[in-house]
């Protein structure tokens, strides 16, 4: 096998492991990568040799080894996310002169990360680190339309988990997501702060789940309909060039 090849078949048995629930033998690894068992024996030498695969030889198994977690500790430490998205913020910023961020959902909660601030443009409550109920941000619309229904409905099964100033029961929320997705794009005004209002898009992986959001907030005052059109077409193509690069 070239080099090539035998990356490509080590990237797949190590995704194969990853997705069972617990290890398996070297001949099903072999049926599921449609490989001769004696290849499939190398490979595994191999990854057990460097740390990615363990051996369980009493029962005769193979699962992810301790490297993999490694691999995933330095995907956070490097935070790719941030990286790939802050100079496409930072752009959106300059082009649009209004304030803009980068969010995360965290449970029924957004979390912000990335916090770019447009001169002479009105302070906000929203800065990284910061935690607010999805359902009151664009943001959180924004992802929340893009997450399949089962999931919003397993993270908001009756009105006791809503909260003030928001859609007040499941019902009205999964309304309000039908209007996001028609749209094209979340809007929010006032629910954070008065007089600010905010419009957003969704980051999309390539499975199409939604992983963050870029959104623009501006004084509601300042902007008419057209121009708040403008700002969700800004940050949607800006939302789309992050997705691209993710």
């Amino acid at each position: 096998m070239s080099n090539a090849t035998s990356a490509g078949h080590a990237l797949r048995a190590l995704t194969h492991l990853a997705s069972r629930a617990e290890p398996i033998p070297a001949a099903h690894l072999a049926r599921a990568l449609d490989l001769p068992r004696s290849s499939t024996y190398h490979l595994l030498t191999v990854l057990v040799e460097h740390g990615y695969v363990v051996h369980y030889a009493e029962e005769r198994t193979y699962g992810i080894g301790a490297a993999v977690h490694e691999l995933g500790a330095g995907y956070q430490r490097q935070d790719p996310l941030q990286r790939l998205a802050r100079p496409l913020v930072e752009r959106l910023v300059d082009a649009t002169t209004h304030n803009a961020h980068l969010a995360v959902l965290s449970g029924r909660d957004v979390l912000y990360v990335i916090e770019e601030r447009a001169p002479r443009r009105p302070s906000l409550v929203t800065d990284v680190g910061v935690r607010l109920p999805a359902t009151l941000t664009a943001s959180g619309l924004a992802m929340l339309a893009a997450l399949p229904r089962r999931q919003v409905t397993a993270l908001y099964p009756s009105a006791a988990v809503m909260v003030g100033g928001g859609p007040a029961t499941p019902s009205a929320l999964r309304r309000l997501l039908v209007d996001v997705r028609a749209r094209g794009y979340a809007v929010e005004a006032g629910s954070v702060s008065p007089d600010l209002s905010s419009v957003a898009s969704a980051v999309l992986d390539r499975d199409g789940h939604p992983v963050a959001a870029v959104a623009l907030t501006y004084r509601t005052d300042d902007v008419d309909e057209g121009g708040a059109a403008y700002l969700a077409q800004a940050a949607a193509e800006t939302a789309t060039r992050i997705s691209q690069r993710l």
